[in-house]
């Protein structure tokens, strides 16, 4: 599965007119130890979110295999561990080191026009990964690859009307809860945008309640032992990734309630991470919403146009699906690499 993203061709290195400012303790560099501006190798500097999913350790591994000196590129990595303030510190860095490209994944959708002003003032090409910034003037980036969030929102809620339909619940009152990611976070605003959508469609559903689990297991856990103690008849639960999901079945274990197929609570999430698989293998977990992590190639290949010259798409999606327990899925999980 791929991805691609696009904007206008070029690169280059310059010097900031802004502040800069050295990496975070966590950033490393995954490549040669040659200079940025040697001209032997194209440096990537990788500003990413964090590790606070397996999704997100998959599209980090995607990044680190892709960008390697065997490949002619130099990655600087910079893990910002949940913070905006990391990741434009890393940003400002980048510049200051005169990388070639800038790669983000951005902790959320706004703050961000300053220092992207400042890299296209240092002629340096920004590519965002998996998450979008809003920002006033779309020249600030070149190309963005992701999910479609809303699209996957949509899908969770079009596979839970079939599945209570075939339940024979089609016409019964459903409260619902979300677990929903990071707030602010492009994957949060446009999965709760499209399961919105979909709750318009059928007057019977109910969403009780909605709060942050951050992305992670232990927030995940932490929200839906709140939601147990709150609410008395919860017939699903709705996790922004699978993470919280984990937790939340760990939740629901220990209140002495079941989830999954044969369970009480029908509990869905997005990502399709391994470990989702074998949730729904042990029969914890009903479905999951794929958001494909490995964007690596894809913006490699968006640099190599690039650097040629050529114009490439400004967004594009990577290819999706949804998987749940009617399917294969001991050959599924075999073949997934991720």
């Amino acid at each position: 599965m791929t991805a691609c993203g696009s904007g206008n061709s070029g690169s280059g290195s310059g010097s900031s007119e802004g502040d800069t400012a050295p990496a975070s303790d966590e950033a490393e560099d995954t490549g040669s130890e040659g200079d940025a501006d040697s001209g032997e190798l194209i440096t990537v500097g990788y500003a990413q979110v964090g590790a606070e999913s397996d999704w997100r350790t998959a599209n980090t591994e995607s990044f680190k295999s892709t960008f390697i000196e065997e490949n002619g590129y130099k990655l600087i990595f910079d893990d910002a561990q949940q913070k905006q303030e990391n990741q434009i510190k890393a940003i400002r860095s980048f510049i200051q080191q005169e990388v070639d490209y800038i790669v983000v994944a951005p902790v959320v959708e706004t703050g961000w026009e300053t220092v992207l002003e400042e890299a296209k003032e240092a002629g340096i090409p920004v590519i965002l990964s998996d998450r979008m910034m809003d920002v006033s003037d779309d020249s600030l980036f070149e190309a963005w690859v992701g999910g479609n969030f809303v699209k996957e929102g949509e899908t969770c809620g079009d596979w839970l009307a079939d599945y209570l339909e075939e339940q024979g619940r089609g016409d019964e009152e459903i409260n619902m809860v979300t677990i929903q990611g990071t707030i602010g976070a492009s994957a949060q605003v446009g999965r709760t945008e499209g399961m919105a959508n979909k709750l318009e469609e059928h007057s019977n559903w109910k969403m009780l309640d909605m709060q942050s689990g951050e992305f992670t297991q232990a927030k995940g856990q932490e929200v839906m032992e709140s939601f147990l103690k709150s609410y008395d008849d919860i017939d699903v639960v709705i996790c922004e990734n699978d993470n919280e999901a984990f937790g939340a079945i760990d939740a629901i274990k220990a209140a002495g309630k079941s989830c999954g197929p044969d369970g009480d609570i029908i509990v869905v999430s997005f990502d399709s991470v391994k470990a989702a698989f074998e949730s729904m293998i042990a029969g914890d977990l009903n479905a999951t919403f794929e958001c494909n992590p490995l964007h690596g190639p894809r913006v490699a290949e968006i640099i190599q146009k690039l650097e040629a010259g050529e114009t490439v798409d400004k967004i594009q999606y990577v290819d999706e699906a949804y998987f749940d327990t009617s399917m294969d899925l001991e050959t599924i999980l075999a073949e997934r690499a991720y």
